[in-house]
């Protein structure tokens, strides 16, 4: 087994493309292994991280007219843009995602969709069989049950997969607080959906603006 360490292993917005699969009604009815407003919220932070830093994301839903359309807390984050509709269960089989991909230039595959054990699995296995450099974010994603989520994760970590959450993914892209190019984008993409750090985070900005009194 090839170990995924050194510098050169850490996720670079310029290296990156980030597809979201099926983030839609039917599959969020069944959604078990998280709780769904946390996987809407965690989604809608990835996606606007990823269009903070500049990342190419492609949308793609599997039979939109019988499962619905995906969450527009993910649409409205890229207006205009078309979503690949599928027959294929598994992504990585239809051309028009995977020509989408290869057109970006990108190396650093980044998935996250519903449900781990299927729709994230079986794309993500294809593609380390292919040679690319595939990332899961694990909390923007969700399964039928906790087991499903769980032993998916295991199985796609022994085929190769990295594994990380949306916030450690916008970190690791950001990498250097010093670096401000993007800052202020990801500051509000953590404000709106980083939870208690994002309140934490206007709770310091209010206090660094309160006078001090004159007691």
């Amino acid at each position: 087994m090839t170990f995924r360490n050194g510098l050169n292993s850490l996720l670079r917005p310029e290296d990156s493309v980030l597809v979201l699969i099926d983030h839609q009604p039917y599959q969020l009815a069944n959604l078990n292994s998280h709780e769904p407003q946390m996987v809407i919220n965690n989604s809608a932070g990835l996606a606007k991280a990823a269009k903070a830093f500049g990342v190419p994301t492609i949308l793609t839903s599997v039979i939109a007219a019988q499962g619905g359309d995906i969450f527009p807390q993910i649409t409205d984050v890229f207006p205009g843009q078309e979503v690949i509709d599928r027959t294929f269960i598994n992504t990585w089989e239809d051309q028009k995602v995977v020509d989408a991909v290869i057109a970006t230039g990108r190396k650093q595959l980044i998935i996250a969709g519903l449900w781990t054990e299927i729709c994230v699995a079986m794309p993500t296995i294809q593609a380390l069989g292919e040679g690319w450099d595939v990332t899961v974010i694990t909390d923007a994603s969700g399964a039928v049950s906790v087991e499903a989520h769980e032993v998916a994760i295991q199985r796609m970590i022994a085929a190769g997969a990295n594994m990380m959450t949306w916030m450690a993914l916008a970190a690791e892209w950001q990498r250097d607080w010093a670096r401000t190019d993007h800052l202020a984008e990801l500051i509000e993409v953590i404000k709106q959906h980083g939870g208690s750090s994002g309140i934490a985070f206007m709770w310091e900005q209010q206090l660094l603006n309160t006078p001090i009194p004159s007691w």
